[in-house]
C-alpha cells in the first residue's frame, strides 16, 4: 500500500484563490518574449519542425474556389488570398480550441469550488445538534 504524502486538510486559502481575478496574478518573475526570440523559435506543426517561409505546390482546387479568389483580386494575388483564407482559418481554429480549453477549464475550477463549499457546509452543519 502506497503511503499518501498530501495532508487531508488543505492549508490552501481556495476563497482567496477562486476570487482571484486574472489580473491579480503577479507575472513581474516572467520576462516578456521579445521579437528577436520570437524570429529565433522553432515552428512545429503537430510536434513537427517546420520551415519559415513559402513553399511551392502543386493542389487542386474546385473550380469556384479559384474563381471566387480571383474575383476577390483579379488574376494577380489570388493565391496569396487563398494562403491568408487558410492561415486565419488555422488561427481561428486554433483560437476557437483555446477558448473552449479555458472554458472548460473554468467550468471544472467552479464546479470543485462549488463542491468544496458544499463540503465545508456539511462538515460544519454536521454536529450542530450534538451536545459533548
Amino acid at each position: 500500500m502506497s503511503k499518501s504524502f498530501s495532508s487531508k486538510a488543505s492549508q490552501t486559502d481556495w476563497e482567496r484563490i477562486d476570487a482571484m481575478q486574472d489580473e491579480d496574478i503577479d507575472l513581474s518573475d516572467i520576462p516578456e518574449v521579445t521579437e528577436e526570440q520570437m524570429k529565433q523559435a522553432l515552428l512545429r506543426v503537430g510536434g513537427k519542425p517546420v520551415e519559415r517561409g513559402q513553399r511551392h505546390i502543386e493542389i487542386l482546387l474546385d473550380a469556384f474556389i479559384v474563381e471566387y479568389f480571383k474575383a476577390k483580386t483579379g488574376d494577380q494575388g489570388y493565391q496569396a488570398l487563398i494562403n491568408q483564407a487558410l492561415t486565419e482559418y488555422i488561427h481561428n481554429r486554433d483560437l476557437e480550441n483555446r477558448l473552449r480549453s479555458i472554458v472548460r477549464e473554468e467550468v471544472e475550477q467552479a464546479i470543485a469550488a462549488q463542491q468544496r463549499k458544499t463540503i465545508t457546509d456539511n462538515s460544519s452543519t454536521q454536529f450542530e445538534g450534538d451536545v459533548y
